[in-house]
């Protein structure tokens, strides 16, 4: 790494350096790759010096623009700000694009009750028994996928599931009968110890092998493709709790939030409800009123 005057040059060697730098931080492994990922494309974008200013960056930020959706935009440009921390050039850093709060989801997007028990029911039928299982338990109580390692044999029989993750400390109490459930599948598959979700080799299943056991369910299922992936289970939790209870701030301590804000991106109500609210408020408020009105033409 050299720094040159108002800007910085940069090898593959520093990506690896920031790689290490993530690692001590204890970000979880997933984030690590994730951000080494974005800068080593930032990498191939930049010219053949490997040169970083501020035009460079904001032309980049451009070039992110045309290609992806502004969520993704803004992921890889958090990945990028983070990198520039670590160079010790923070003041380079590109701001995220604002996106106005909506309170509402993609109807396409939202996996409904009926559509996890059709996936469930799928998963049985097809002799799946782990997968609807895994399934069965981010729905029930809104752990991370990342979160499946701390279910082991020993914290199941004690009936409550201590998690560490994102340097927060927190304890799902579960269910009674997912508790039952997961014991009945660890003596009939022979867990006496350790993990329960683990594949064929003995490994710790992750998101992505789980995603596409889900995908291979959905013709069976005949659920959306758009609808089928493990996060939407945690989403289902949270907005199953909250129309229940009401309670944004015991859903935040369930879900390891540290801020309601966050929460309420999870409780948030899909399109097509708040049509119908809009409709219904519309119609009672505002031109209801006109309905009383009697015109009078001279």
């Amino acid at each position: 790494m050299k720094v040159m005057e108002n800007s910085i040059k940069i090898s593959e060697g520093t990506i690896s350096e920031f790689a290490t730098y993530l690692h001590v931080r204890e970000n979880a492994k997933a984030t690590i790759q994730k951000y080494t990922s974005d800068i080593k494309a930032f990498f191939q974008y930049i010219d053949e010096d490997k040169c970083i200013n501020k035009e460079i960056l904001l032309q980049y930020k451009d070039c992110l623009i045309q290609k992806y959706a502004i969520n993704s935009v803004n992921s890889i440009l958090a990945a990028l700000n983070q990198f520039l921390e670590f160079l010790g050039t923070g003041n380079l850093k590109v701001r995220r694009i604002k996106i106005q709060k909506q309170p509402f989801i993609q109807t396409q997007k939202e996996l409904t009750r009926k559509e996890y028990q059709k996936l469930i029911y799928a998963a049985k039928k097809d002799g799946k028994e782990q997968l609807a299982l895994c399934m069965e338990t981010i729905a029930c109580t809104g752990i991370r996928i990342s979160e499946l390692k701390y279910f082991t044999v020993e914290r199941i029989k004690r009936g409550k599931i201590e998690i560490y993750n994102k340097g927060k400390y927190r304890k799902i109490f579960l269910p009674k009968l997912l508790r039952e459930n997961l014991l009945n599948y660890c003596k009939e598959h022979g867990i006496k110890t350790g993990w329960v979700f683990i594949t064929k080799t003995g490994k710790l299943k992750d998101r992505s092998n789980l995603w596409r056991e889900m995908k291979n369910l959905q013709k069976k299922a005949g659920v959306a493709e758009t609808k089928i992936f493990p996060h939407n289970l945690r989403h289902l939790f949270a907005r199953s709790y909250y129309e229940d209870t009401k309670d944004l701030a015991g859903l935040a301590d369930l879900l390891g939030h540290s801020s309601v804000n966050v929460t309420r991106i999870y409780t948030a109500t899909t399109e097509s409800v708040f049509q119908k609210r809009i409709d219904r408020f519309i119609e009672q408020k505002i031109l209801g009123v006109q309905h009383n009105i009697s015109y009078v033409v001279n």
